[in-house]
């Protein structure tokens, strides 16, 4: 009896202090909301985009919506340097809405994980997009490699910052440029020159039948010629009186 009952106290020995530090131990913490800021924090190349995400106040839009959404989010992150390498006043030239515009065309309202790419319908809508569809974003793969265009740039999706439902973000070495802002200009329709009207002269001289100038030299011979008629009866009436005076 004393040699069973041996092992069992060995037994419970060896189990008392697995138990007291199962008691000890904490349980999992709930998960939290999910802080998109801390995640692009962790990137520690995500300042410019921060910035215009609290200054468009998307981010506290976004993070809201993160708690109700079915469909999740897709983020594409541009980092410091995609936005430093833009032309010279290409954001800060932007209107605040155009800037909300800018930042919502980089959130797909749905998550994607690298592979949906892979089989995604284009054009892909984004937060900017409307009711008829602008404002969207293709991917095309080659292979296992994903490209997004803008039709404006296009780039490559390498390193996943975070990719869990409900929330996806892809860092980015390019900002994606909307047609919608950065796309090529229609040419405006330059004014049609105006004509220039040759102002109507005002005859100086008569005109003849048919609307023609009479020429000035025939105007001088009808006149001498009417004078020197005049003249030549003058004459003649005179010497008629004399001879019949006479």
């Amino acid at each position: 009896m004393a040699t069973t009952t041996l092992p069992l106290v060995l037994i419970l020995l060896t189990l008392i202090p697995l138990l007291t530090q199962a008691q000890k131990a904490p349980a999992p913490a709930p998960s939290g909301p999910i802080n998109i800021t801390g995640i692009l924090e962790k990137g520690s190349q995500y300042t410019f985009l921060i910035q215009l995400l609290n200054e468009t106040q998307q981010l506290n839009q976004i993070q809201s919506q993160l708690n109700s959404t079915s469909q999740g989010f897709t983020i594409f992150a541009p980092t410091d340097n995609a936005f430093q390498n833009l032309p010279s006043g290409a954001i800060n030239d932007l209107s605040d809405e155009q800037k909300v515009q800018l930042i919502l065309y980089h959130v797909t309202p749905k998550y994607y994980s690298l592979s949906d790419f892979l089989t995604v319908s284009n054009p892909v809508r984004t937060q900017a997009s409307d009711k008829d569809g602008p404002w969207g974003l293709r991917f095309t793969a080659q292979g296992n490699q994903v490209n997004v265009s803008s039709g404006v740039v296009s780039e490559p999706i390498n390193n996943p910052l975070r990719q869990k439902f409900p929330l996806a973000v892809y860092q980015l070495d390019k900002v994606l440029l909307p047609t919608e802002l950065f796309g090529p200009k229609s040419p405006s329709s330059s004014p049609a020159p105006k004509s220039s009207k040759t102002p109507s002269k005002t005859p100086s001289s008569a005109t003849v039948e048919g609307g023609a100038p009479a020429p000035a030299s025939r105007k001088k011979d009808d006149s001498a010629a009417g004078r020197n008629g005049g003249f030549g009866f003058v004459v003649g009436f005179g010497l008629i009186c004399m001879a019949v005076l006479t």
